[in-house]
């Protein structure tokens, strides 16, 4: 690794932040007789990453100021501040606070960044981060069950001005603009899995995943991950929104799935003071809205503000971790910033081993950390589409 010490806005303003430390679950399918989590409480899948933290870290959880934490769906079983809850089912003590946050797919990021923004401005030293998101209990369909008691989160003096979409819809209007055909979005979909495939077999994972028996089994991959997925297999598979002229399939989707992450920051001070691990800094963090009917382009401005912020050239980024939401999103990306393929979500990506929303931006902040120390690499940058036209992004610099 080449000391390069990356200087911007965010390191400028304020003091240094470090992660201490970053894990994952396994991501288990959103199934209600095979999902490894069916029968698990979002709440045990959270505080097994609260734990998980904290035996890593040796940190005396009392020390911890506060807790910040991603969920798209906070109904049921993930209602009532589902960050609090985790952290006190885990037998922690209750004076340490906790909020839990929705911007929708880019709610764990947010997570990451919120936390990074107030240890860098002072209000806080330490702080944990992350997200959860128990698909199979609580399903996407929710907040429209939730509607129907309540009322539309989109009254017509807002539907005058947009006439919203899904986001599978926009993900097919996102292939009509950059002229992405369906065998570009399936090739890039077999990429996704022959690569989380691969990763899994070399245990890439094992380093960044809470230890969790499921299925009477500890499990170091992650469930919907198809080996051996190939372009004739999905060319087989019917369009979903668009049935007659569509292009996204199930294949070139990400599956539904549930799982829970979890980021521990601090001071670079506070880190030494405790002892632990100093793995990376955050360099600089951002969140961007784009037009919220081809809603999922947030990466492309994310990504060059953070680029632009910091002075750097896409060619400075070692690793790229583009959430795969759907594969159009991923490849009109790419034909924006034309960043070297063999840098861009090198174990896959959600298309193979699924995305809890909620939860997706915390474990891609420990995916890319693990794989930066593995390669030794320098810079890293996450970023992630939402839904409702918006775009997050997250630097990353390892530090000796």
């Amino acid at each position: 690794m080449t000391e390069q010490r990356v200087s911007g806005p965010f390191t400028q303003a304020g003091r240094e932040v470090v992660i201490a430390e970053a894990v994952r679950t396994p991501i288990g399918r959103s199934h209600p007789e095979k999902g490894w989590f069916r029968d698990i409480h979002p709440n045990a899948m959270l505080a097994a990453c609260y734990e998980d933290l904290i035996a890593r870290s040796g940190l005396d959880p009392a020390v911890v100021e506060d807790l910040i934490i991603g969920c798209t769906a906070p109904f049921g079983e993930q209602s009532r501040n589902i960050g609090r809850n985790a952290w006190l089912q885990a037998g922690y003590p209750p004076e340490v606070p906790a909020t839990t946050l929705d911007r929708r797919c880019g709610s764990a990021q947010t997570a990451v960044n919120f936390a990074a923004a107030l240890v860098s401005s002072g209000v806080h030293d330490i702080v944990i981060a992350g997200g959860v998101e128990h698909m199979g209990h609580v399903p996407m369909n929710s907040p429209a069950k939730i509607s129907e008691l309540y009322g539309e989160p989109w009254p017509p003096e807002l539907r005058a001005r947009y006439d919203f979409v899904t986001q599978g819809e926009s993900a097919e209007l996102i292939a009509d603009r950059w002229n992405i055909s369906r065998t570009q979005m399936d090739e890039f979909a077999v990429r996704s899995h022959a690569l989380a495939t691969a990763a899994i077999e070399n245990g890439r994972f094992v380093d960044e995943m809470v230890r969790m028996e499921l299925d009477g089994e500890v499990r170091t991959g992650d469930q919907a991950v198809r080996p051996g997925t190939s372009l004739e297999t999905l060319s087989a598979l019917k369009t979903v929104f668009r049935p007659e002229d569509g292009r996204i399939t199930a294949g070139s989707s990400s599956p539904i799935c549930d799982s829970a992450a979890a980021v521990l920051l601090c001071t670079r001070e506070v880190a030494e003071r405790q002892g632990l691990r100093i793995r990376a800094r955050i360099v600089d963090q951002t969140t961007v809205g784009v037009d919220p009917i081809i809603m999922l382009t947030g990466p492309i401005p994310a990504t060059h503000r953070l680029l632009e912020r910091n002075r750097l050239t896409v060619n400075d980024i070692d690793l790229f971790e583009v959430n795969e939401a759907f594969s159009s999103v991923v490849l009109a990306w790419q034909q924006e910033l034309k960043p070297d393929e063999d840098r861009v979500n090198v174990n896959g990506g959600a298309i193979a081993l699924g995305h809890a929303v909620g939860a997706t931006g915390a474990r891609l902040v420990a995916t890319i950390l693990a794989e930066m120390e593995r390669r030794d690499s320098n810079l890293g940058l996450v970023t992630m589409c939402c839904g409702g036209g918006l775009g997050t992004g997250t630097l990353i610099e390892r530090v000796d």
